[in-house]
């Protein structure tokens, strides 16, 4: 793989071939390139390379068909990346900072319902997008 474009899901096992700093580097190099001033290039590609890794899991988690749903509302892919990793973001804050949380349960079934409850207008009207 020589190049990511968020509009375009790259092949999944192409994808999960490359290591970490590979998934990295491609999707720092798409926003340099496309002149995309970001706050924070790094923190913003692991954002991105985590939810494709989610993407390219398929039907083990509800990321894939969270995207595809949030397109049909009308987000281009590159937008629905952003709103499902808003979503982790938030989720991922909470997690660290709940000391309740049980050792050994399972954490994700409220990221999971968050995505399910994700819509495209309520994101575009956050102001996140």
């Amino acid at each position: 793989m020589n190049a990511y474009d968020p509009l375009k899901p790259p092949h999944s096992e192409e994808w999960l071939s490359l290591d970490e700093q590979e998934r990295l580097d491609l999707v720092e190099n798409f926003h340099r390139r496309a002149r995309i001033r970001l706050p924070n290039a790094k923190m913003h590609a692991v954002f991105h390379v985590i939810v494709e890794n989610q993407f390219a899991l398929g039907d083990e988690l509800p990321v894939k068909r969270t995207l595809q749903r949030l397109m049909s509302e009308g987000l281009d892919r590159h937008d629905a990346i952003h709103a499902v990793g808003s979503v982790l973001i938030g989720y991922l804050s909470d997690l660290v900072a709940a000391p309740e949380a049980k050792i050994g349960a399972d954490p994700n079934p409220r990221y999971y319902a968050e995505l399910e409850r994700l819509a495209a207008k309520d994101w575009l009207a956050s102001g996140d997008s």
